[in-house]
């Protein structure tokens, strides 16, 4: 009689680990309900408080508001530096006297953080959106570059001799090898550049901004106001969290067959 083999067993015989990640979400309330029972209301308020305040916010109109602020922030840095550090990256993955001088830049961005550049953005550009951008920006582009630009170096130098052996020109090398092979290193630069420039743009509302999820953020902190601080926090986590799961996840899953 033949045995019925769980729902995760491959039909090879290769038994797969169940995945837990379900359990994550269930498993963090738990602990934040657990660790809030011990501390009062107004320091760290329980799960369906900050859900409360989010009604809140939700009825007077004003959550939206702040999302979408964030959100066109956020996509509008981010824009600029996938454009930036696409044609940057792949200079510097093609030539070594570009990546050599690209380098030390890159290393010296890098090691600054980014709510460092608010301050100055802010001299600069005055408060508003502008200022914001330009932090986002700087935030993002450093690491997408690196990130593109390791990518480039990796395709393998067969491809590039058999395409030239069949008379490829320039263009025809850049689109039809090194696009489509530098592709598995763009999604990764694009998953880490928008998780660099979503910190950068938190970081940068809570100084220099009037609206958004930083700014709420910041208000509910010097208002003494956890849930809003939690719901503020709670809203970065989530979207965050779909922007990997519909955007990047499928993005790095569709073309993880590309990989060198």
């Amino acid at each position: 009689m033949r045995r019925l083999q769980p729902p995760w067993t491959a039909k090879a015989g290769w038994r797969l680990k169940p995945d837990w990640s379900w359990a994550s979400l269930p498993f963090l309330l738990l602990a934040w309900m657990l660790i809030a029972s011990r501390f009062p209301d107004y320091v760290l308020p329980q799960p369906w408080a900050v859900l409360a305040e989010g009604w809140r916010w939700l009825q007077k109109g004003s959550l939206g508001e702040q999302l979408l602020a964030s959100l066109g922030r956020e996509l509008a840095g981010f824009a600029a530096a996938t454009v930036i550090a696409m044609v940057i990256g792949t200079l510097a993955g093609l030539s070594t006297g570009f990546r050599q001088f690209v380098t030390p830049l890159n290393a010296l961005f890098m090691a600054i953080p980014p709510v460092a550049w608010a301050p100055l953005t802010l001299i600069i550009f005055g408060i508003g959106n502008l200022a914001i951008i330009v932090v986002i920006f700087i935030a993002a582009v450093c690491p997408m570059v690196v990130t593109i630009q390791e990518g480039v170096r990796a395709i393998q130098i067969g491809a590039i001799r058999a395409a030239r052996t069949l008379g490829a020109s320039r263009a025809q090398l850049l689109w039809h090898v090194y696009l489509p092979a530098s592709l598995p290193a763009l999604t990764a630069a694009l998953r880490i550049g928008f998780s660099q420039a979503w910190r950068a743009l938190v970081a940068a509302e809570m100084i220099g901004a009037s609206r958004g999820i930083g700014w709420m953020v910041a208000m509910g902190g010097q208002i003494g106001n956890s849930a809003q601080v939690l719901l503020g926090i709670a809203l970065i986590g989530v979207m965050a969290w779909l922007a990997e799961s519909l955007l990047f996840r499928r993005l790095d899953q569709h073309y993880q067959a590309w990989r060198p």
